[in-house]
């Protein structure tokens, strides 16, 4: 009994959280060389709202603790909620890329649509302005312009279908790729291609169900071949951009999921 005793008691010494570090045992000097912290994705939201007043109130309410740095309404007006160098509350619980905070390193934009409607044209062209200015003053990179959807898969579904991520991509936020995609190689692997491009490997169905959402307007009737082709077309303008060479179909690229 004794034995069983001291053994109950190592196992709950070893669960046992540590210690708080000593107050004043930290030596603080300051240096000189640091800046702020700098976004490196942007985020897109629909506010689900009618009236950017509605929007307005829910994102500034201290109650709902929810917000974005910016807020574009229907007219093309551009609300600062935010600033770009602090942490807003947008995202919520999510993944894109490996980063489980994804708050920490985005900007959050809002656009009021209800999600059952087009998004209007002045909004738009507010919102690729306003993206050219962050993708510039931030060194965005192309494929980090993003959907809280895709960091948020199975739970969110937001910008909707009806939102135009090829005009996004053609002006160089996002990829996109038109159809007819070439065929992925035999031995491609979709769930690897798919966290290969930022989605959660932890919800694969969900996940998938995103990536649909954002590059085929949703369209979940999609054969697996088709789907398999998007990806790899998809990852093959993300290598060609980031390193200025594409990938052939007939051989394998370094870290391509195939």
């Amino acid at each position: 009994m004794r034995l069983a005793a001291l053994a109950v008691q190592l196992v709950l010494a070893g669960c046992a959280p540590l210690a708080p570090y000593p107050e004043g045992a930290i030596r603080k000097v300051a240096s000189p060389n640091f800046d702020a912290r700098r976004p490196n994705f942007v985020v897109l939201h629909h506010t689900g709202s009618d009236f950017v007043d509605r929007a307005l109130a829910t994102l500034t309410s201290s109650e709902r603790k929810v917000s974005a740095h910016y807020l574009i309404g229907r007219n093309g007006e551009i609300i600062q909620l935010v600033d770009d160098r602090d942490r807003a509350w947008h995202a919520g619980f999510s993944w894109w890329g490996g980063n489980t905070d994804v708050n920490s390193a985005s900007i959050g934009i809002e656009l009021d649509n209800n999600g059952d409607e087009p998004f209007a044209d002045a909004q738009i062209d507010a919102l690729l302005g306003l993206l050219a200015d962050l993708k510039q003053r931030y060194n965005i990179p192309r494929a980090n312009f993003v959907s809280h959807a895709d960091v948020a898969p199975g739970r969110k579904v937001d910008p909707s279908a009806w939102f135009p991520w090829k005009r996004l991509a053609e002006n160089g936020f996002g990829l996109w790729c038109d159809a007819p995609w070439p065929p992925a190689p035999e031995s491609f692997d979709m769930a690897l291609a798919l966290t290969a491009l930022g989605y959660s490997p932890l919800t694969p169905d969900a996940s998938r169900l995103s990536f649909l959402l954002h590059y085929a307007a949703g369209n979940e009737s999609l054969s697996v071949d088709a789907q398999r082709a998007l990806a790899f077309c998809l990852l093959n303008a993300r290598y060609e951009n980031e390193s200025g060479a594409g990938v052939d179909a007939q051989g394998p690229a370094d870290a391509m999921p195939y």
